[in-house]
């Protein structure tokens, strides 16, 4: 195998997202439900016979050693493999939304790339990996929605039964949050009383709060903005990581035309969750060893 084309690379939502305690380290302990959406990056991936790494950007230009790049080598230096890459992203996931885009290229780069190069790792292996890289890594590694603790690396997949919104409304401004000034402002919220997962999935919709929104509210205005666009249009809405990205639950048929009202230079779209990222079977786990 020579080359992987048009692979897929979702974005997430967090459904809901609390602040628990922050270690001594200065890491936030959280916890979170996280759903795949069809908002997604595409990639195109090349085996190279000489070990090198490169990566090419097919629209918006990404820091010259992103993510993919050290997921790539990351992989290369564990597996001891001698064979290399060229990456090709067709970015469409906004930077600095909350919407884990980086996160979520460079799993699909390590999925691709077990495949690619032939290494048949597990998704155990490569959640091991992934999660040296990123707290919202080995969530699209597993590629299931999943409830989520510690610093995002905690995973638990949520019963295929859950019954979880299937569209949502995202719209993101022109502004990006820097994850670390969200986390370092005073308006942080925090929530005392652990979040339970049944009684989550007894009320899927409207769950808990994100604990980073008054944070994200008082660094950006357009957060505020597209908060009340949103619960105005939709009647309810909140921010999804640290932000700046809202989205609102709906339904596939409700005002399909909203995205016409919003400012210049906002981006908005109707989401579908994804039951499943599309590569979840290009890794095998235990109990079905003949997957991927």
């Amino acid at each position: 195998m020579r080359a992987l084309y048009d692979l897929p690379a979702p974005a997430k939502l967090n459904l809901f997202l609390h602040v628990t305690r922050k270690r001594a380290d200065g890491y936030h302990l959280l916890q979170s439900v996280f759903v795949l959406i069809d908002w997604q990056d595409t990639l195109h991936i090349e085996r190279r016979n000489d070990g090198r790494l490169h990566r090419h950007d097919l629209g918006t230009h990404l820091p010259a050693d992103d993510l993919c790049l050290r997921a790539a080598r990351a992989l290369q230096q564990a597996s001891g493999t001698p064979l290399g890459a060229d990456i090709h992203i067709d970015k469409h996931i906004p930077w600095g939304a909350g919407l884990g885009g980086g996160s979520s290229d460079a799993a699909t780069v390590l999925l691709a790339l077990n495949r690619l190069w032939e290494l048949h790792w597990p998704r155990q292996r490569l959640l091991q990996l992934a999660a040296t890289l990123g707290a919202d890594v080995p969530f699209f590694i597993l590629g299931r929605p999943a409830w989520v603790e510690g610093i995002g690396e905690q995973l638990t997949p949520l019963p295929p039964s859950a019954a979880l919104p299937t569209h949502y409304a995202v719209v993101k401004p022109p502004q990006a949050l820097p994850t670390a000034a969200v986390f370092a402002s005073p308006h942080l919220l925090m929530s005392e009383k652990p979040a339970i997962v049944a009684d989550f999935l007894a009320a899927p919709r409207g769950y808990g709060r994100n604990d980073l929104q008054e944070a994200a509210k008082a660094l950006s205005s357009d957060v505020t903005q597209a908060l009340e666009l949103l619960s105005g249009t939709f009647g309810n809405s909140r921010m999804t990581g640290s932000g700046s990205a809202v989205f609102a639950w709906t339904s596939d048929v409700q005002h399909s035309a909203w995205t016409a009202a919003l400012p210049q230079g906002w981006t908005g779209r109707l989401c579908q969750a994804l039951p499943a990222h599309p590569l979840v079977g290009w890794a095998s786990d235990p109990e079905n060893r003949g997957a991927g």
